[in-house]
């Protein structure tokens, strides 16, 4: 194949050139850097568009009518392939909690899809959460912290179980982490109604080891003065670089100006922008499943349909997410691009391959107009089945 030569706003290794120049060689970046100094071939001409790193979701539940909680193999392929036609180029397959014998089968469906390389890994959220913090999720379907039902969960995803959510008071605690820490699976503390004390003690048992908190802000109890909670634990936590902060930046979950906050205080590294989505994602307004429960969707906002109060989940894409945090919460674009692609990267383990535009790694790329609406994505190399067709670059 030959080289294949991309011109635009390129953003890389945390600094953004006007016009730049991304060199394709197979399924690697051969090249990256300003256009005057590229010695090759002739460049394409110059454009407005933005050639930018392949997003990395680390908390994704399904799309396109489809959830990885109860879906078939055919319908996580098609969720999957939604949100890579969107500039999700690697993502995990989000689960919920429910009966084990459920979890253990929806495990193994998603099993081949990661070994494919679809998928980056399987997150399991839940079943060891708090539920007086349940959200969406089933609380019938929420146990006790059990390691022999952890290590049977871990078995099934044959080494492909990436991170899990859990609640740091649940019962052996200390437990979970060992057999985690066995099978190299990230810890994601969330779904919590631990106090600040409680949560630090968790975040300092791991050691130094990568650690992120599940969505912050949602699924703990609200951050108040004289109950800092979970909230200002992780915050704190980030702040000194012992953990990484999952935000549900849709302007659903969260405020725009607390996007912006969280991004001034702890900075893009610590930052892990997620969806959240589920299977309503880039769907019309309707109902859809989100593992045992019915969700209701209304201008694009998804409830239980039991719970009509409580958000169950994200409708978004990623780039959707990035969008917003760049137009609407004012993060500088090389920030929410840092947040979206490098920093989850980083926090899986795999940034020596993917999560950012510098020669040797693989060519994962989204080419998006300048109001970051994507017109290309390519992938390995590829450019993606179903995606738009990139023209005049």
């Amino acid at each position: 194949m030959a080289e294949q030569l991309l011109r635009g706003v390129v953003v890389s290794a945390g600094q953004r050139i006007d016009d730049g120049l991304v060199a394709v060689d197979g399924d690697r970046l051969s090249w990256v850097g300003p256009v005057r100094s590229w010695r090759g071939a002739p460049p394409p001409p110059p454009t407005e568009r933005f050639v930018l790193p392949g997003l990395i979701d680390v908390h994704c539940h399904g799309g396109a009518g489809f959830g990885f909680p109860e879906a078939d193999a055919s319908g996580m392929t098609i969720a999957v392939e939604h949100h890579q036609a969107h500039g999700t180029t690697s993502l995990l397959g989000s689960l919920v909690s429910a009966p084990v014998d459920v979890l253990e089968k929806q495990i193994r469906i998603l099993v081949p899809l990661v070994e494919s390389g679809r998928l980056a890994g399987i997150h399991l959220e839940g079943p060891f959460l708090a539920t007086a913090q349940c959200g969406a999720q089933d609380p019938n379907a929420i146990i006790p912290g059990d390691p022999e039902v952890l290590t049977g969960l871990l078995t099934a995803g044959e080494g492909h179980v990436r991170s899990m959510t859990l609640a740091p008071e649940t019962p052996r605690f200390g437990e979970l982490l060992r057999v985690m820490e066995e099978h190299r699976v990230l810890p994601s503390f969330g779904h919590t109604d631990a106090s600040a004390a409680v949560t630090r003690a968790a975040i300092d048992r791991t050691g130094g080891a990568p650690v992120s908190a599940t969505h912050l802000f949602n699924g703990m109890p609200q951050m108040h003065h004289r109950a800092p909670g979970p909230v200002a634990a992780c915050l704190a936590g980030a702040a000194r670089c012992a953990l990484v902060v999952e935000l549900i930046a849709d302007g659903v979950h969260l405020a725009d100006d607390t996007v912006s906050a969280v991004f001034d205080m702890v900075g893009p590294d610590h930052i892990a922008l997620v969806t959240d989505a589920m299977a309503a994602a880039g769907m019309p307004d309707g109902r859809y499943p989100l593992g045992p429960k019915l969700v209701e969707v209304v201008d694009g906002v998804a409830r239980l349909v039991d719970h009509p109060r409580g958000i169950a989940g994200g409708t978004a894409r990623l780039v959707d997410v990035l969008r917003r945090v760049v137009r609407r919460a004012g993060v500088p674009l090389v920030d929410a691009i840092t947040s979206a692609s490098s920093t989850p990267a980083r926090l899986l383990g795999i940034d020596d391959e993917v999560g950012d535009l510098v020669p040797g790694r693989r060519a994962d790329v989204l080419v998006t107009d300048a109001d970051l609406t994507p017109v290309a994505v390519m992938r390995s190399g590829g450019w993606t089945t179903g995606s738009p067709q990139q023209r005049g670059n």
